[in-house]
């Protein structure tokens, strides 16, 4: 897996939840995914809309989505206008012809275009065994470390090892986390008698 096949992840499944603050409030709604190339992720939302709104007065964005492989992709950057709106618009609708249908003619320009080519990228794979979980930057964007670790208080009692429930945590001194199999579910942390398990961050 890479940022790119992540991407395509989303473009795959096209209609996605995007989420976006406004006034301290969470917003979310379904937008399409409607272009992915060069490990940047095209969208588009009419101005009247408080999406645009909000994407034009913070431009922080999350978006999540999963397919039937059960593969969930999640992004969180920030979404930037494109100057050139109109030669986007085009090229969005030559990519997805269904859109005329929704906005024929010359009302496509009602729509602005955007990019997100900054931030951080999470794949979690649950159709595996153990699962699988995977983070990547886009344009070097800072990732932020999440899960837990075992410090240097272990005893080495392996009661965490013991109740994992994907059996990701290996003996060592002091024992270890196997960080892309972990579900960051924390049931390590709540049982561990000497509270050596910390959370990340």
């Amino acid at each position: 897996m890479n940022e790119q096949k992540c991407l395509q992840i989303l473009r795959d499944i096209k209609d996605v939840a995007f989420a976006t603050v406004e006034n301290g409030l969470p917003q979310i709604r379904i937008i399409d995914v409607m272009l992915v190339k060069e490990k940047k992720l095209y969208f588009c939302t009419a101005r009247g809309k408080d999406f645009y709104h909000q994407l034009i007065a913070d431009g922080n964005v999350a978006i999540t989505a999963i397919n039937q492989k059960f593969q969930m992709v999640r992004l969180q950057g920030k979404a930037k206008r494109l100057d050139d709106s109109k030669k986007w618009i085009d090229i969005i609708f030559k990519e997805n012809p269904s859109m005329n249908e929704v906005y024929p003619n010359e009302s496509r320009y009602i729509l602005e275009a955007f990019v997100i080519d900054n931030g951080q990228i999470e794949f979690f794979d649950l159709s595996s065994q153990p699962i699988q979980r995977q983070y990547f930057s886009l344009n070097a964007c800072n990732v932020k470390e999440k899960g837990f670790f075992i410090s240097d208080k272990c005893i080495g009692c392996g009661k965490c090892k013991n109740i994992c429930p994907q059996q990701c945590i290996e003996v060592g001194k002091p024992y270890y986390i196997r960080q892309e199999n972990c579900l960051h579910c924390g049931l390590c942390a709540e049982n561990c008698t000497t509270k050596s398990i910390l959370k990340k961050g």
